[in-house]
């Protein structure tokens, strides 16, 4: 069982920049055994993964139109995971969301993660 509970989100201006953490509670297995992805859904528009790190932090994936912006990061020490976002565009608008998927391989589709947290609201204002 893992609990997610994301913070960090808020209103900030295009081209500012936020930094979103999620905190992991873990139970039967540690935190550095789950892939952790950060997705987000805007209006009308399906839930999709920005980035995802792998157990050791060593690899990393990022949707296209984030690649260079945003930066995924954890601490499995600390069990959180962490995305820095720069250059924030409106279009950034979403409420993002951290998972943990339990593979050792990065996969990018939601229905592989198994444990959610929440959600943090992110508007970007033009």
């Amino acid at each position: 069982q893992v609990q997610l509970v994301e913070s960090g989100g808020g209103l900030v201006q295009a081209g500012g920049s936020l930094r979103l953490s999620c905190a992991a509670s873990t139970s039967g297995r540690t935190f550095s055994t789950y892939v952790m992805g950060w997705f987000r859904q805007g209006p009308g528009k399906e839930r999709e993964c920005v980035a995802a790190i792998s157990w050791s932090g060593g690899s990393t994936s990022y949707a296209d139109s984030v690649k260079g912006r945003f930066t995924i990061s954890r601490e499995n020490a600390k069990n959180t995971v962490y995305l820095r976002m720069n250059s924030l565009k409106p279009e950034d608008t979403a409420v993002y969301y951290c998972a943990a998927d339990s593979n050792f391989n990065i996969r990018l589709t939601p229905k592989y993660y198994g444990y959610w947290g929440q959600g943090t609201q992110v508007t970007v204002s033009s």
